[in-house]
């Protein structure tokens, strides 16, 4: 009989951590990832939000992006949202929100219910080709994300399990649960030498280190696998990719690649804007 790759003894080799941040929190959100630190030497994951809220539900507004995609993962409680389209929807625990930005967009949310409610907030710079194109939402209910052992896949595909989102360029997320004791190894795709995780509760050894809840770690760059024991009951996210081979030019909800992207992207946010302006929409 096969044995169980969650329960196996891990080989030596082992993929080291380069670097690690607590971020910088401000209310219930605690920026992991931004442009100016990790989102440089991870991209194409460039803003990495966790957000962990204790307290009453409430609304964000509208707001744009261009040249990015965002993909908004539930791992306690509920959010609501408004997608470009004025559709409002909940995303329960488990969903997945996916938002191509493409040339721009508006959309808005918030927290459905009273209580805990926590996941994270991924930021994904989008490639020449698609940085100016259309805006594409998916919603996926907790049903819909598919699985392989612990690990629900978001985006890209793992081992038997592949989601049906079309990743923008070669990429996996993966959201990672682990009970005390157990084992998990994951194995990059080739050419994915960027590497991730972030703890959203509990506590991991990724030897020789150790992980906790709000940790963000980045390993260093190869094609080694990296592995994790759970000490405690833990939940983690973790992010691969080929890197992204092109400069980060930055707007206020934007990423691009060229000022010249930039600036379409913003003035097509622009004309939006006015647009839902005359629909009432906005105020501002």
């Amino acid at each position: 009989m096969a044995a169980n790759p969650a329960k196996s003894a891990f080989p030596h080799s082992r993929r080291a951590i380069a670097r690690r941040t607590r971020g910088r929190t401000h209310g219930p959100v605690t920026r992991l990832m931004s442009p100016s630190d990790f989102g440089e030497i991870l991209k194409p994951f460039v803003f990495l939000d966790l957000f962990d809220h204790e307290g009453p539900p409430f609304n964000a507004p509208l707001h744009p992006h261009s040249g990015i995609a965002t993909l908004t993962y539930v791992a306690e409680g509920a959010v609501s949202y408004i997608d470009p389209d004025n559709v409002r929807g909940t995303l329960p625990a488990g969903g997945v929100e996916w938002m191509q930005a493409g040339r721009g967009m508006w959309h808005g949310g918030g927290l459905d219910k009273a209580g805990r409610t926590r996941g994270f907030q991924l930021w994904i710079a989008l490639p020449p080709e698609l940085e100016l194109g259309p805006t594409i939402s998916i919603y996926q209910a907790p049903d819909d994300v598919p699985e392989d052992g612990p690990a629900r896949v978001l985006l890209g595909g793992y081992r038997s399990a592949s989601s049906a989102i079309a990743s923008p360029s070669p990429i996996n997320y993966l959201a990672v649960r682990l009970t005390a004791g157990e084992r998990w190894r994951y194995e990059p795709p080739t050419g994915h030498t960027v590497l991730w995780a972030a703890v959203a509760s509990g506590v991991l050894s990724a030897p020789p280190d150790e992980l906790r809840h709000g940790d963000l770690a980045a390993f260093e760059p190869s094609s080694d696998a990296v592995e994790f024991e759970a000490l405690t009951d833990a939940q983690f996210v973790l992010g691969s990719a080929a890197p992204h081979e092109h400069d980060l030019v930055l707007g206020y909800y934007s990423v691009h690649t060229s000022p010249d992207a930039l600036r379409n992207g913003e003035a097509h946010i622009a004309s939006i804007r006015k647009r839902l302006v005359q629909e009432g929409r906005l105020d501002w």
